[in-house]
């Protein structure tokens, strides 16, 4: 065997098609845990190794530093260390750099760090003085969607309406005149921003031939990790590096495009095989990630929807059935989330291994505090804690001067006390139209209003001294990340990272999809970021929601509607409060069938379910569904592996209940 076909050796026959398609156009359609990287650095590396790629002569794009280094480590083990592996940005400065004395007979500019002092200064120019900061950041954030999007300053006003662009109460033609502002304020300091470096090189290699002739003698073999990811001024810097050739070797999954809002689009592989018909076309769908639960739940959120992309087909051994759970409240939730992850780390699972995954940031504090509580180390990851954030410090500040203060205005109640000292930095009963920052420094503030909220019903008395020492106290609960700690993220954030247990948390209606999902692109959106969350499982995965936000409040809210096809038909949240009629009358169905001694049996531990939930002071389906107990019935467990097969008895379940279940059992 040669070196060049050992290559192939560890593959499976559709990571060896991608491996030996080494002429362009090829589109790789990955799905996700399907081993996209290590089908497209065998290919690279195969490629090496025939002799037909030179190593300096392949560059290979990534989004991001991490992935860009990891294709780096894993070519250099395969014996192709030359090849270049690159961001967009990276290989667009190197080049920009080179290039730019011989262009423009000037040094290169400064490369801002940030856009916001450059934002602020366009809003004074253009009479917008003293924006909210949050504002700031969504300003700088769309200047960047329309680089990105090729739209110019002169025609946002246009085209944002057509394309729903909103930020906060500023109109199109304001942020069109911000963004002229700002690209003036830019060339009088001689700077550039990141997307800049992207648009100075696709400027450079289209108005001079010589130079596009050199950067394309260099690199003749492309490769584009994550293409579904790619946005339009990407797009057209890979066509100038290509020059009209077709060599070019494109990976992506079309049911993870969650950054539309950057300007990719989930139709870009499509778009590709249309743009080259010839292309070679490749699906890795063997998922050597997850349990084949975990996969049935990615392959049941879009069911036959006719998305891009074909059902996973699962490679591991059978693991931990899923589990959906709602919750009475948010607290309860966070409570129970958290001594799960306490019991699968007294099981051995190391609490890096272990991710609870939100759609806002500001859902992290119930479960920063119940996890602080029970002294499980954590580390937030794309999140920053939540009173660690900006609009929280400044929140917590004032409402402390207002305490010492002694001013006692208004009605006298704590909640409309904090609402009119968080009104001072701009807080409002009624939340701003669309996402971003100035959302979710809502969010933020509102969760404060919220707490103020939970401590009037458990002391009508509580003033703003006493709210002031109950924040202080859950600020103290949360203590600084630690290296071996549970990972808390949005799903956003969790994209192409995967532990062992997963914890997809605050699912309900209204917060995925989101509310501001209001159109059908908009909701598939949202169901791609369900299913990313879900795929980073490897072995246990639950997913929960709470029916209110507080204890004791109206249990109006019902699980995502991404979750339809997926809950058991006795599920008590495809009802309210109790299994739907047609569960019950499957129930009943069932039990008519049952023999007298299994009857019997159901009928006991229906008992014990009872004794158990009113001790506990919890409904009677949080201990067992009649579902499980009908399955204990059936199965029999005697011993602690063979209660951990039986469906719906999850290992947090076995740990409270197993005793007692097997020993009921053991009686009949």
């Amino acid at each position: 065997m040669t070196d060049a076909e050992a290559l192939l050796t560890p593959l499976d026959p559709e990571q060896r098609a991608a491996a030996e398609a080494l002429r362009g156009p090829v589109c790789i359609v990955a799905g996700a845990g399907t081993g996209k990287t290590r089908a497209i650095t065998h290919r690279m590396a195969y490629g090496v190794a025939t002799g037909l790629y030179e190593p300096t002569e392949v560059l290979a794009l990534s989004f991001t530093t991490k992935a860009a280094g990891e294709m780096r480590e894993r070519l250099r083990r395969l014996g192709a260390g030359g090849v270049q592996a690159r961001t967009f940005h990276s290989a667009a400065l190197r080049q920009a750099r080179y290039f730019w004395p011989t262009v423009y007979g000037t040094e290169f500019p400064e490369i801002s760090a940030s856009k916001f002092g450059l934002v602020q200064t366009a809003a004074s120019r253009n009479g917008l003085r003293g924006l909210d900061r949050a504002v700031v950041r969504d300003v700088a954030a769309e200047i960047e969607w329309a680089k990105v999007s090729n739209i110019a300053p002169a025609d946002y006003a246009r085209v944002a309406p057509r394309r729903q662009r909103e930020v906060a109460d500023l109109t199109a033609s304001q942020i069109s005149g911000l963004m002229v502002s700002y690209e003036d304020i830019k060339r009088e300091a001689n700077r550039i921003d990141m997307e800049d470096i992207l648009l100075v090189t696709a400027a450079i290699l289209a108005d001079d031939d010589r130079i596009a002739a050199r950067v394309r003698s260099q690199y003749r073999w492309f490769v584009v990790d994550e293409f579904q990811d790619v946005n339009p001024l990407q797009s057209m810097l890979l066509d100038l590096w290509l020059g009209g050739r077709d060599d070019v070797c494109v990976v992506g999954d079309p049911r993870q495009t969650i950054y539309s809002f950057a300007g990719a689009s989930p139709m870009i592989l499509g778009d590709f095989t249309d743009r080259h018909p010839e292309a070679t076309r490749i699906e890795l769908v063997r998922n050597y990630r997850s349990t084949p639960q975990v996969v049935a739940v990615a392959n049941a959120v879009f069911g036959r929807r006719g998305t891009p992309g074909r059902a996973l087909e699962a490679q591991n051994p059978s693991g931990e059935p899923v589990r959906y759970l709602g919750h009475p409240d948010e607290p309860a939730e966070a409570a129970s989330v958290a001594d799960d992850i306490a019991a699968l780390h007294r099981e051995g699972t190391p609490y890096r291994e272990m991710a609870i995954l939100f759609r806002i940031n500001a859902q992290s504090e119930s479960f920063e505090e119940a996890l602080g509580e029970r002294g499980i180390p954590y580390t937030l990851r794309g999140v920053t804690g939540f009173f660690e954030r900006s609009e929280v410090r400044q929140a917590v500040t004032l409402l402390r001067g207002a305490a010492r203060g002694g001013l006692q205005e208004h009605d006298g109640s704590v909640v409309a006390e904090t609402r009119a000292v968080l009104s001072g930095i701009g807080y409002t009963d009624t939340p701003p139209s669309g996402a971003g920052e100035t959302r979710n420094r809502w969010e933020s503030l509102h969760a404060i209003v919220s707490m103020a909220s939970d401590l009037a019903d458990e002391d009508s008395a509580a003033g703003l001294t006493e709210l002031v020492a109950d924040l202080d106290r859950r600020a103290a609960t949360a203590h600084a990340p630690t290296a071996d700690g549970v990972t808390l993220a949005t799903l956003h954030s969790a994209k192409g990272l995967e532990w062992d247990a997963v914890f997809c948390v605050g699912m309900h209606e209204g917060m995925v999809p989101s509310v501001h999902a209001d159109t059908p692109a908009a909701v598939e959106e949202e169901r791609r970021l369900f299913y990313v969350g879900v795929t980073r499982a490897r072995r246990r995965l639950s997913i929960s929601w709470a029916r209110a936000r507080k204890t004791g409040g109206r249990q109006g809210r019902g699980p995502t509607r991404f979750l339809d096809s997926l809950l058991p038909p006795d599920h008590p949240s495809r009802g309210a409060a109790a299994p739907p009629a047609r569960a019950r009358k499957r129930t009943a169905a069932v039990l008519e069938q049952l023999e007298p001694a299994d009857r019997a049996l159901f009928e006991r531990l229906k008992q014990w379910r009872t004794e158990t939930a009113g001790a506990a002071k919890v409904p009677a389906y949080v201990v067992f569904s009649d579902a499980t107990l009908l399955a204990l019935v059936e199965h029999r467990p005697r011993d602690e592996r063979a209660l951990a097969v039986v469906p719906g008895v999850g290992a947090t379940k076995r740990q409270r209940y197993g005793a007692e279940v097997l020993e009921l059992i053991a009686g009949t």
